[in-house]
């Protein structure tokens, strides 16, 4: 197994988690992997052990979520996370590197990408857009603010198998297993800020605004979609494979929105064969 640490840095204000995976050889570029919302670091595991053949994999826990401090309930914009990637960049040095972002990551990478920073070379947009499906936004709202606090590790796990059966058990279990902290009573709840179970704190950007993001990617990118998604229609995938130059489309048979979790060795095999250049 390839080494990995976990380390804190402190940027713009807060300290940052992130997970450091060694390459396994000396020199290798950067992949810097960002979770969607609810998410953390430790989903990536497997993925990222996975990628060390050829790269140093960095996955950060972005702010409010996993071990990273919690932002004020105002600052959770894509635009507040994009600049918190931009320090991350600075801070450790990174030049020519890959980006990965799922979901909420996913925004903050369009995002990120479209101001055209010369650090970047490549870019995977995982199952988002510059418009999202209105049925999958309010199943995702629904869902943080359904009972989030259980009596057993094995309770959220049973919870979260009976919201999505999809997942590999055990891939499922690890995630689940890595999403929980202790509450004050000794039960358990997830890692990430109560304000943003608001459903109201995570404030997208508006379409126009991303849409032009879209457009200003100027790297290499592979746009990603689950074939069962409630969240990225296939037109609006269409319409960003259009205003994207440089970009590629892969539909993962079998997946709904969250591809890496749903079908972990299909999401693999995709992003390596387009990461192998």
């Amino acid at each position: 197994m390839a080494a990995v640490r976990d380390e804190m840095i402190e940027m713009r204000g807060l300290r940052f988690r992130y997970r450091d995976w060694a390459p396994a050889k000396a020199g290798a570029p950067d992949l810097v992997l960002l979770h969607g919302f609810t998410g953390h670091a430790r989903s990536w595991d497997a993925f990222a052990e996975a990628m060390t053949d050829r790269y140093r994999v960095l996955a950060l826990d972005q702010r409010g979520h996993g071990d990273t401090d919690w932002a004020p309930a105002d600052a959770y914009g894509v635009a507040d996370m994009a600049g918190d990637l931009e320090a991350f960049v600075k801070a450790l040095g990174l030049k020519a590197f890959t980006l990965l972002g799922l979901s909420m990551g996913g925004m903050v990478a369009m995002e990120y990408a479209g101001r055209r920073p010369p650090e970047l070379e490549r870019l995977v947009i995982v199952d988002i857009g510059p418009e999202i499906i209105a049925s999958g936004g309010a199943r995702i709202r629904e869902g943080v603010r359904a009972s989030d606090v259980f009596d057993s590790r094995e309770a959220a796990f049973a919870a979260a198998r009976a919201v999505n059966s999809v997942p590999p058990e055990a891939h499922h279990r690890h995630r689940v297993d890595n999403s929980l902290m202790r509450t004050a009573d000794g039960r358990w709840t997830y890692r990430y800020d109560r304000a943003l179970r608001s459903g109201n704190t995570l404030r997208p950007r508006d379409a126009d605004t991303a849409w032009r993001s879209c457009a200003n990617i100027a790297v290499p990118t592979l746009l990603m979609r689950g074939e069962n998604s409630d969240i990225l229609a296939s037109e609006v995938a269409k319409r960003m494979i259009e205003v994207m130059p440089q970009s590629t489309f892969d539909e993962i048979k079998g997946s709904g929105h969250a591809i890496p979790l749903d079908t972990p060795d299909a999401f693999l095999a995709s992003s390596r064969e387009f990461l192998k250049g």
